[in-house]
């Protein structure tokens, strides 16, 4: 059975939204880091009140990096079956959580748009599917298949 043969339909999804996040925080990050006034973004500076951040700058390159970069690097460990795959995927839904999380305490929840509620979802999602794939795949009793 090849590679793409045993792979189910929950591998593709996980593999889908670590891409969609990857995109997003290539894209958020990135506008964040060419204009750190957040205007590329249509965010406002007054967002960061309660932040110790004066511009977007620095949490942007933690965006396109950690959110970004992560999950790209996640996906093709995935997909090409690296043991470094799975517990990045898990990382990056803890990371992403956290992100949100912090980001709530730091600035306050904001409801429009629902970008954290979004994301935070998007977060638990990857966390939870992730371990699904992963335990039904039988990996999960084996400690050495990280």
């Amino acid at each position: 059975m090849s590679k793409a043969e045993s792979r189910s339909l929950s591998f593709y999804l996980l593999m889908g939204l670590l891409f969609f996040q990857g995109i997003s925080g290539l894209y958020g990050g990135g506008a964040l880091v060419l204009d750190p006034s957040g205007g590329i973004l249509q965010m406002p500076l007054n967002l960061l009140e309660g932040s110790p951040f004066t511009s977007y700058l620095i949490p942007g390159v933690i965006l396109f990096v950690v959110l970004g970069i992560g999950p790209m690097m996640v996906l093709y460990g995935l997909y090409q079956q690296k043991g470094w795959g799975w517990p990045g995927s898990v990382l990056i839904s803890i990371a992403l959580i956290v992100w949100i999380g912090v980001e709530v305490l730091m600035v306050g929840y904001h409801a429009e748009p629902p970008l954290q509620l979004v994301y935070g979802l998007l977060g638990i999602l990857l966390l939870g599917l992730t371990l699904y794939v992963f335990y039904k795949k039988g990996r999960g009793d084996r400690i050495d298949s990280f």
